[in-house]
């Protein structure tokens, strides 16, 4: 326990990048339990990256936790990369946008160019992008189905799938040799953008998406015909926009949208559960 206090005591002096960071750490400062929780041990990056509560400690997800695990995929990229460039998506969970973004300043700043999507967008989109782009490796912000508290960093290959099990242990342990306050490199994210270190996904990538999802599409000439009527929800994540694209694209166009998660919201208000496999979600 003591050596967790200490941990505890470093982060508190050290972990001033996001203020919620600063006011979750005073706030626990004399919650034992808390602390033990957040600081007993650190989350450990595998083939489907990391995952883990949104808060401050080595236990959570948080600014630190991001950077520190991209500085090891960097340094997986120098290592092995061919085009020394990336993909980087993001969903509707809490901090996501955020954390994405400060993945991308820690590619940038290790000499990656780092493709970040403008929007929120499904997973699958991500792995095109990789493939499209023709970079090194992708990363997106998710937790999948998991409660609110949760957030996620997913890492793929070079052909846009989860990383195999040899290269996701290379980058476990260039992560653990990554010390949190000396051994991260960052840059300004618009300074970045400006120099083009960082860019967002061109149009033509997001459009190459639809197309190539609307070629997989089984007697379009019948679904345009048949007047199907959809009732869809996206459980207030990322489909929203794209699902819809795609039905009007192949001729569905009455879809009724449950208005209470048609909209990005990492709370999940209506479904503590965010998984359509869940029956009371559905």
């Amino acid at each position: 326990m003591a050596d967790i206090r200490a941990n505890y005591e470093i982060w508190l002096k050290n972990a001033t990048a996001d203020p919620d960071l600063i006011a979750e750490l005073t706030d626990a400062s004399g919650d034992e339990a808390g602390i033990e929780d957040r600081f007993y041990r650190e989350l450990e990056f595998g083939t489907a990256g990391l995952r883990g509560v949104i808060g401050a400690g080595t236990n959570r997800m948080n600014y630190y936790t991001i950077t520190r695990a991209t500085q090891g995929l960097s340094d997986y990229i120098n290592a092995h990369g061919k085009s020394k460039s990336v993909a980087i998506a993001y969903d509707s969970r809490i901090k996501s946008e955020y954390f994405a973004k400060a993945a991308a300043s820690v590619f940038a700043a290790n000499g990656i160019k780092a493709y970040i999507y403008d929007t929120l967008i499904p997973v699958p989109m991500l792995s095109y992008a990789v493939r499209a782009l023709k970079t090194d490796a992708g990363c997106v912000v998710t937790a999948s189905h998991n409660p609110a508290k949760y957030n996620g960093y997913k890492a793929y290959g070079p052909d846009g799938c989860q990383m195999t099990d040899e290269a996701a242990g290379e980058v476990l342990a260039n992560i653990n040799r990554t010390d949190y306050w000396t051994g991260i490199k960052t840059t300004d994210f618009d300074v970045a953008l400006a120099s083009d270190q960082i860019e967002y996904v061109p149009q033509s990538v997001h459009e190459g998406y639809y197309a190539a999802v609307k070629a997989c599409s089984l007697h379009s000439d019948i679904v345009a015909k048949a007047g199907l009527k959809v009732v869809y929800t996206p459980l207030n994540g990322a489909g929203n926009l794209p699902v819809r694209r795609i039905l009007g694209d192949i001729g569905v166009s009455d879809v009724i949208v449950v208005p209470e998660q048609e909209l990005p919201d990492g709370n999940f208000p209506t479904c503590s559960y965010p998984n359509p496999e869940i029956r009371e979600t559905l």
